[in-house]
């Protein structure tokens, strides 16, 4: 055990044993905005082995508030998320691993993205992804901690595949939209955030210590405005009895049968767009045949473009995908895509 995590191994929860299987322990953070963001520090000052962070956007202003790895320069400099975070995490602490993929989890490439960790942390904001994790937790065997947060409230669910309900045993579908609140409708703390990242974190460190006997399975609902926590004890074998995902066996997400080709991104006007075939040719290739069309911006992660005479701004990666700021209408995102990139 190196002696920089002799504190945290004096905890008698944890020990000398445990913070030992800390340091071989290999995660996932799925998104790394304001939970995941959370969690990743967490975890590598902790002296988690290996984490891999996975975020498929970059740092904005509005990211600020809640979003403790990121600072202005991130802003100004327009990172990758995960590669400023990777820049931050590694200047707390180099013993650990930080592996930073820019890439939007999908259908496609979700199996190889996990498949070697022990544990999957959900610092997502949109259904789509949780649902999506929900079925590759559900086929590989591995555990996984749901986590979100709007306004001043939160939830919190540990999942473990076959001894657990799943989130598809809760929520048999994606609620509709307009049904839920939103960080557009909502708002969203910075507190509340640090909060349940935080109870995200403490069930992840049980697990990867060698203890997940100690996780309760409950879903935990908590206010940090009106001060008030609720747990709600899943360990239920009827609430698994009915369930599409654990008893039917769907992977609805998984297999690609659902999940759309266009996000909107919560409180950024923002749409994301994904094509099917990916970028053809280099980001240096698209960036030279863009300026004749407008404002054109390289960075060594991303090309940054204004479209002449519009309002409208693409932000382009690697993959081929693109955030187009100034819109919240994914078919007019998708027809700005096409126009200027192509179908």
């Amino acid at each position: 055990m190196h002696p920089r995590y002799r504190k945290q191994a004096f905890f008698a929860g944890l020990g000398t044993a445990g913070q030992e299987r800390l340091e071989r322990a290999r995660a996932v953070v799925i998104g790394c905005g304001a939970l995941g963001s959370v969690i990743a520090e967490t975890l590598v000052r902790a002296g988690v082995g290996f984490v891999r962070i996975v975020d498929r956007d970059f740092v904005d202003l509005s990211n600020l508030q809640r979003q403790v790895l990121y600072d202005e320069q991130d802003v100004a400099d327009r990172l990758p998320k995960v590669i400023a975070a990777e820049r931050k995490l590694t200047r707390i602490n180099q013993l650990v691993t930080i592996e930073p993929h820019v890439a939007d989890v999908s259908a496609a490439n979700v199996r190889e993205l996990v498949r070697d960790c022990e544990l999957i942390l959900d610092g997502t904001d949109n259904f789509e992804i949780r649902y999506l994790l929900n079925d590759v937790a559900l086929e590989l065997g591995i555990p996984w901690i749901n986590g979100g947060c709007i306004g001043s409230h939160g939830q919190v669910m540990p999942i473990f595949p076959g001894r657990t309900p799943c989130l598809r045993c809760l929520m048999p579908e994606i609620p509709e939209p307009g049904s839920t609140e939103t960080c557009d409708t909502a708002g969203v703390l910075g507190p509340a955030v640090n909060v349940i990242a935080s109870l995200q974190a403490t069930e992840a460190l049980k697990i990867l210590s060698g203890q997940p006997q100690l996780v309760v399975p409950a879903l935990t609902v908590v206010d940090i405005w009106e001060g008030t926590w609720r747990r709600m004890n899943l360990n239920q074998a009827t609430l698994r009895q009915h369930c599409p995902a654990c008893t039917g066996g769907e992977r609805l997400w998984l297999s690609g049968e659902r999940g759309g080709q266009s996000v909107v991104l919560c409180g950024r006007n923002s749409v994301q767009v994904t094509p099917d075939g990916g970028l053809r040719g280099s980001l240096k290739e698209l960036s030279a045949r863009l300026r004749a069309s407008g404002e054109v911006r390289e960075t060594p992660f991303l090309v940054i473009f204004r479209p002449a005479e519009t309002e409208l701004e693409l932000t382009l990666f690697a993959d081929g995908r693109a955030i187009v700021s100034g819109t919240d209408d994914p078919a007019q995102a998708r027809s700005v895509y096409a126009q200027y990139i192509g179908s």
